[in-house]
């Protein structure tokens, strides 16, 4: 790497870093401020665990990625505890288990910031930073937090596919693409378990999906063979992309 790289890849570093306190500093929206605070009482928490992030959870994984993953906000007792996403929870589970399988990560589970995990070509981040409670953030908490996405989206320069784990991801993405004037309207697009979407002068294609919750693989709505189709369609995505940029 020449000087000229490294003074780049220095100042990128820096530039997440900032980010990432930024974001986990952020006071905005009283309601889960509030919420955030009873975790620190040993009767709000799991069984034996001493104490718990319960700050917003920033984005975490490859500055470099093609694959952004989108989910709703951090689970009570997964990233709010562990203060990475989709940490520590089952919906994590299932999200690192396919990861690994489809070549995005080195281990099929996370459930700690240090146990070693590394991710390789994908993002992962949530709409909304801070645990709601319910796990239901209201529109206003929502809109907040929209700024918080398109900043870590700007750091993210070769984006190819964006994976929207739920309807609210799903949602929160379109309405990036709207503040941006990419589309007129978010309505015009129709939430679909693997559906894909191209728009207009947009480079990247958004792919939706059930969220990997486990209310959602526990009633079925989810299975397995589904997750699969869904990496391989994400895989197929990224493959294309690579051929359509030409040399």
């Amino acid at each position: 790497m020449g000087l000229k790289s490294r003074v780049v890849a220095c100042n990128q570093a820096g530039a997440e870093r900032l980010l990432f306190e930024q974001i986990a500093a952020c006071d905005s929206c009283e309601r889960l401020v509030d919420f955030r605070a009873t975790f620190e009482s040993p009767d709000t928490r799991q069984a034996h665990v001493d104490g718990y992030w319960a700050k917003p959870v920033p984005g975490f994984g490859d500055a470099s990625a093609r694959l952004l993953v989108i989910g709703l906000a951090p689970g009570a007792h997964g990233a709010n505890r562990t203060g990475r996403p989709f940490t520590g929870d089952y919906a994590g589970k299932v999200l690192y288990g396919a990861l690994y399988r489809h070549g995005f990560s080195n281990r099929s589970e996370s459930t700690r910031p240090n146990d070693g995990l590394k991710l390789k070509d994908v993002y992962i981040t949530n709409a909304v930073k801070c645990v709601p409670p319910a796990n239901r953030p209201n529109g206003s908490e929502k809109r907040a937090c929209l700024d918080w996405l398109r900043k870590e989206m700007t750091q993210l320069h070769r984006i190819r596919v964006v994976l929207a784990m739920g309807r609210d991801a799903f949602e929160a993405y379109l309405c990036l693409l709207k503040a941006n004037d990419v589309i007129e309207t978010a309505g015009r697009y129709r939430f679909a378990h693997g559906g894909t979407y191209r728009f207009d002068g947009e480079s990247r294609i958004l792919v939706a999906s059930y969220h990997f919750s486990r209310y959602n693989v526990y009633t079925g709505r989810l299975t397995e063979q589904m997750v699969e189709a869904l990496f391989l369609t994400v895989n197929r995505l990224l493959a294309d992309s690579g051929r359509n940029r030409g040399p």
